[in-house]
């Protein structure tokens, strides 16, 4: 099967990335080390090509209506140039995926969907398109293949931010500098004539953004973002530095945390679903879940002796017996120690529950912590 290439794959090429597969696309792990990009994202800032992800976009009198009744979060919160976290879940409860919806206008909104499920999604969002007795009043654009996407990342991404996009938006949060969109806020800047979409969100625990932009513009707004950058210490980043971010502040990634047979309720993201805005796909399965309880939980725990990384997949032990497995895990270049999240038992979730993971046919000890293990500030 041949990979798939985003709109900047010469570019990782040119800058010496070291290049891996990653649900079917071909990507850059790291350009240095995954420590030093890291630390840049923790200190300064970091660029990162999230241009495999996908975007859908919906909109007409009748899309929130629609769109409410698929997603666990409420969009009747948000205001004009608001973003949210949510779910896309089926009738048993289990998680299609994690994304994030923008509400762009009073009808329209961008859905940013997960690389590997792009195909998933969409038919499954068509499907409940067709399905829905107002569809003439939704239209729905599937951009993946003409859309691509920036992150800019860390503390000082603020410094530069205005440079790339001067002035104020222009749609969404308009009339808002982007150095001044609030968490979650959203904008759109014209580039060339071509709308640009600039949000203040993120996958790595820091301040920072991130852009939505035709194919033709990735490239320079990546080299425009590099020199902007040079002067605070931004470093392109790979998806390794991407991993230990995420995984520090215990932000799940689908396929790991998530699946089609685990529920947000499970993952420890009841949050993120709305119980009082009527009925959406999966709200009963998850309503009977969260009053009977999680038959697993999802907890981060951190090794308490010396030890290699502990990684997806390992054996979680509990007084002899295998209790779970290791669904992220990482060396976490913060703390300097070895850290994961895994499914267990409910009467295995306490923080201070001692563990047991087992790497390479060895037990080394390790506890339940409270998430996240970082915190920005």
């Amino acid at each position: 099967m041949s990979l798939k290439h985003t709109p900047l794959f010469a570019a990782h090429q040119q800058l010496g990335g070291k290049l891996i597969e990653f649900g079917g696309w071909e990507m850059p792990v790291q350009y240095t080390s995954i420590a030093l990009e890291h630390h840049a994202v923790r200190r300064a800032a970091g660029l990162f090509d999230i241009s495999h992800m996908g975007e859908v976009w919906f909109e007409g009198p009748r899309a929130l209506e629609f769109l409410n009744g698929l997603l666990t979060n409420d969009l009747r919160k948000l205001g004009i140039g608001l973003g949210q976290y949510t779910h896309l879940c089926l009738e048993s409860g289990g998680t299609i995926d994690d994304l994030y919806a923008y509400r762009v206008g009073a009808e329209r909104f961008l859905l940013v969907i997960n690389a590997g499920r792009i195909d998933p999604d969409v038919a499954w969002l068509e499907a409940r398109w067709k399905a829905f007795p107002g569809r003439a009043e939704v239209r729905m654009d599937h951009a993946s293949e003409t859309t691509g996407a920036l992150a800019i990342q860390g503390p000082k991404a603020v410094a530069f931010i205005d440079t790339l996009f001067p002035g104020p938006a222009i749609e969404g949060a308009t009339g808002v500098l982007a150095s001044a969109l609030q968490k979650n806020q959203i904008g759109r800047w014209d580039r060339a004539g071509q709308p640009v979409w600039v949000a203040r969100t993120g996958y790595t625990g820091e301040d920072g953004f991130e852009v939505v932009a035709p194919n033709g513009l990735l490239e320079a707004l990546w080299n425009d973002t590099l020199a902007a950058g040079a002067a605070v210490g931004l470093r392109p980043c790979g998806l390794g530095a991407r991993d230990t971010l995420r995984t520090e502040v215990c932000y799940p990634l689908y396929g790991h945390e998530l699946d089609e047979q685990t529920s947000p309720i499970e993952a420890g993201l009841g949050f993120f679903v709305a119980w009082d805005k009527g009925d959406f796909v999966g709200r009963t399965a998850l309503l009977q879940q969260k009053e009977r309880g999680p038959s697993k939980k999802c907890v981060a725990f951190r090794m308490t002796e010396k030890s290699a990384p502990p990684r997806p997949g390992y054996p979680v032990i509990a007084a002899e017996a295998s209790v779970g497995t290791v669904v992220s895990g990482t060396q976490s270049p913060t703390l300097n120690a070895g850290i994961g999240m895994a499914y267990v038992p409910p009467a295995l979730a306490a923080p201070g529950t001692a563990l047991q993971i087992e790497i390479r046919g060895r037990r080394f000890a390790a506890e339940v912590v409270k998430k996240p293990f970082y915190r920005r500030g």
